[in-house]
């Protein structure tokens, strides 16, 4: 399916940029191509859908975005559609997922918010629940983090 070329630059797309003016003119070299023959890769690989978009992670709390919590909510299968439109269209919510329930647990949409801290989370959360029309959920504010990475498609 993808060249050896391709898988190259794939996998050390997967990993951190050089922090200079010309990261690609970096990364051709230590792909042993010319910066022009690695751009044409990556616009073909867009192209082709194998590449959805190129972005920088921001490290939130080195940010000094402290607050960070994952609301479960409850919502009327007839509503998760509309309901994970809505909290995905939100420029505070990172990610949103419908998952299973469990006979304990009802909740079966989950978003992430991260803000400056847990009060103004809470002040996001009680916006995004008047704009769904939802009472029932959950608030999980992060503990601690144990891991934080990248999906790796190749080794």
């Amino acid at each position: 399916m993808f060249s050896a070329q391709e898988i190259a630059i794939i996998k050390r797309l997967q990993e951190d940029l050089p922090l200079v003016p010309q990261p690609y003119a970096v990364l051709a070299t230590q792909l042993g191509i010319s910066e022009a023959d690695l751009l044409k890769c990556i616009e073909q690989l867009q192209a082709q859908g194998v590449i959805r978009r190129l972005g920088a992670i921001l490290r939130h709390r080195q940010a000094g975005m402290q607050g960070n919590v994952m609301v479960v909510w409850r919502v009327p299968p007839a509503e998760i559609n509309r309901v994970g439109e809505i909290l995905a269209r939100s420029p505070a919510v990172t990610h949103c997922y419908e998952r299973p329930t469990a006979p304990d647990w009802p909740y079966n949409l989950y978003s992430m918010v991260h803000a400056r801290d847990e009060i103004e989370c809470r002040s996001i959360v009680q916006d995004l629940a008047l704009q769904v029309g939802l009472e029932d959920y959950q608030l999980l504010f992060t503990v601690k983090e144990f891991k934080k990475t990248s999906m790796h498609y190749f080794a």
